[in-house]
């Protein structure tokens, strides 16, 4: 599986995650998502990355921004990405984090993806979300 992974490159797209239809119900929200989608364009990456610092390879696609793997089919696109979709889900590779009061949690983007969970109701939790930017995925 290593060796057909190491070659592909995948096309992410934020316009996966923040759909035209869901900005366009007025000319101004719609021109803001527009120069979004301008000032972020769509990006060809490594499907394998190589983490910077630990030099470990990690998968590097992802349901929200993932829109194909490059030359490859539509078939064989969904194929290999619903295969990874799942193999990614799987238990034994997340971690479950059970909030306590002043917990304050942190992740590597580049290794690691994150899915919230409303499993905290009736209380509150507050996110203040930082992105870095860092290196170029390779």
């Amino acid at each position: 599986m290593r060796r057909l992974l190491e070659p592909l490159k995948a096309l992410h797209d934020f316009t996966r995650s923040v759909p035209e239809l869901r900005h366009n119900g007025d000319p101004e929200t719609h021109a803001r998502w527009k120069a979004a989608r301008d000032k972020h364009p769509a990006v060809v990456h490594p499907g394998l990355r190589t983490h910077p610092v630990s030099g470990a390879k990690a998968l590097f696609v992802n349901e929200t921004f993932t829109a194909r793997i490059v030359g490859l089919s539509d078939r064989e696109r969904a194929a290999i990405l619903d295969f990874l979709y799942d193999h990614i889900s799987r238990p034994e590779y997340t971690v479950r984090w059970h909030w306590k009061p002043d917990d304050l949690v942190l992740w590597d983007s580049r290794s690691t993806r994150h899915y919230a969970v409303n499993d905290y109701s009736p209380h509150r939790r507050i996110m203040h979300r930082a992105t870095v930017l860092g290196d170029r995925p390779y």
